[in-house]
C-alpha cells in the first residue's frame, strides 16, 4: 500500500508519530481505495523532508508534491503548527491541503491552526468505527470531490 518506491505518484502524505493511529488511518484510507499511493512519515521534521527534497529525502523530485497532507498536532522534533507555518509561508506549497488529525480539542490549537492556514482541523474521534469513517471522509473529499488549484 506504501508507496515509498514511487513518491512523484504520492496523493497522500501522512505525518503521524503514534505507530496505531498511523496503521488505523492507512487502513480507513486503504478501505476507500485511496492508500495506494501514500507516504507515513513519524513526525514534522521528515515530512519537512519530504516535501522539500532535504535529509533523509534528498534526492526526492521535490517539485511532485502530494495531493493532500495529513499531520498531527502534537509531534517530536518538529510539530504541526510549525509543519503549518513552514508550507503555507512557501509560494509553492502554500495550495496543498493540509489537514490535522489530532487528539486536541483546545481552542488555541484550533485558532492558532487556522490563523497558520489549516484547511481542515479534524479531533481524532476515540471509538474504532468513527475513526475510520472520519478519516474516509477526510480522503474522499480532499481527493475525490476537492477540485485542487493547479498551477
Amino acid at each position: 500500500m506504501i508507496d515509498n518506491l514511487n513518491p512523484a505518484k504520492v496523493e497522500v502524505l501522512l505525518c503521524e508519530d503514534n505507530a496505531d493511529d498511523a496503521e488505523l488511518t492507512i487502513r480507513a484510507l486503504a478501505k476507500e481505495g485511496l492508500a495506494t499511493s501514500l507516504v507515513h512519515v513519524k513526525d514534522g521534521e521528515e515530512l519537512l523532508q519530504y516535501v522539500f527534497g532535504t535529509g533523509a529525502w534528498a534526492g526526492r523530485n521535490a517539485a511532485e508534491l502530494p495531493r493532500l497532507i495529513i499531520v498531527d498536532l502534537k509531534m517530536p522534533k518538529v510539530d504541526g503548527l510549525e509543519v503549518i507555518r513552514k508550507l503555507k509561508s512557501e509560494k509553492r506549497t502554500s495550495m496543498i491541503p493540509v489537514v490535522l488529525l489530532t487528539s486536541s480539542k483546545e481552542e488555541k490549537d484550533i485558532m492558532e491552526s487556522y490563523r497558520l492556514g489549516v484547511n481542515s482541523y479534524i479531533v481524532k474521534p476515540v471509538e474504532f468505527e468513527l475513526y475510520i469513517k472520519a478519516v474516509s471522509t477526510i480522503g474522499l473529499y480532499w481527493l475525490i470531490l476537492n477540485q485542487p488549484y493547479q498551477s
